[in-house]
């Protein structure tokens, strides 16, 4: 079945954990009802091997079978975007057993290695599409610094469909927009919270953790986002945003133990996060979790 893929990236790209069973191997089957109820609500875009996914925790072999999974559980109801990235010949191969899950795009995360050049990236983008067969492609923009025409140079390649805006800079995220191809859309990479301001520039669609845990909540800012609703959307924001506040603790080091740890809490265990991730949740992080929960009749 062919997807929207223009309407999913102004949606909600909802960001999957990778379930662990209780020897630390993977467990996709536990993602199950958790992918239900976010397309139940009505979650646009399943997107595996993510950050929330602790993509950079798991072997290439268990990123090969976490998109192979997700997409058969997933099924027709939703474009799936699949995580690639780390070394070229890792990502290469990831693009291709994506591909061959059917992954409707490639979500591609900036290389980490200490010594990037703006156009070894270039190169980079092209073999990892190239690789994928020609899937079209979310850019994973963490760090700007490459500057606008770095950027444009990017957004310019085949099969750049999209750029997930990861940095708090709305100002250069205007300057992007400006410069580069009004066909790309400009997705807020850093969730709910910092959706407005990046709306505000030109961004549409936001990425969400959340959806783990309370996808309606998202969906309903999501919502209210397009609708041009600010106060609405700042107002239920602001009814999740203990949550996020948990998960941007110690260097951003709970962003997945929050998520993992409100599984657990509302009985969907997926097991604990891989070092160098934090786990568990310090006490006074936990009650205010609890506090979050039960506020908000999650538990």
């Amino acid at each position: 079945m062919a997807h929207d893929l223009d309407n999913a990236l102004e949606g909600i790209s909802g960001i999957l954990v990778t379930p662990y069973d209780a020897a630390g191997e993977i467990a996709p089957a536990k993602l199950s009802p958790i992918i239900d109820r976010a397309l139940g609500a009505g979650v646009h875009m399943p997107v595996v091997n993510g950050n929330t996914g602790e993509f950079y925790a798991l072997t290439t072999d268990e990123a090969c079978t976490m998109v192979a999974e997700v997409c058969a559980m997933v099924g027709d109801r939703a474009p799936v975007l699949a995580g690639v990235g780390r070394g070229i010949r890792d990502a290469c191969r990831l693009a291709e057993a994506s591909a061959r899950a059917g992954a409707s795009a490639l979500m591609i995360h900036q290389p980490p290695d200490p010594f990037v050049a703006p156009r070894g990236t270039l190169d980079y983008v092209k073999a990892v599409g190239d690789a994928s067969g020609g899937l079209p492609i979310m850019l994973y923009l963490r760090n700007d610094a490459i500057g606008t025409d770095g950027i444009k140079a990017l957004c310019d390649l085949p099969g750049v469909k999209g750029v997930k805006w990861a940095t708090p800079n709305p100002l250069k995220l205007a300057d992007a927009i400006a410069a580069c191809d009004p066909s790309i859309t400009w997705v807020g990479g850093l969730a709910e919270v910092w959706a407005p301001p990046l709306y505000a520039v030109g961004a549409r669609g936001f990425t969400s953790g959340l959806i783990n845990v309370w996808p309606e909540r998202s969906m309903a800012i999501h919502a209210a986002l397009h609708g041009g609703d600010y106060s609405t959307a700042n107002r239920l924001i602001a009814g999740m945003r203990a949550f996020e506040d948990i998960r941007a603790e110690e260097l951003n080091g709970t962003n997945v133990t929050g998520v993992k740890a409100a599984l657990q809490a509302l009985g969907q265990d997926c097991g604990p996060t891989r070092p160098p991730s934090a786990w568990p949740l310090t006490g006074p992080q936990q009650v205010r979790l609890q506090d979050f929960l039960k506020s908000n009749g999650l538990i």
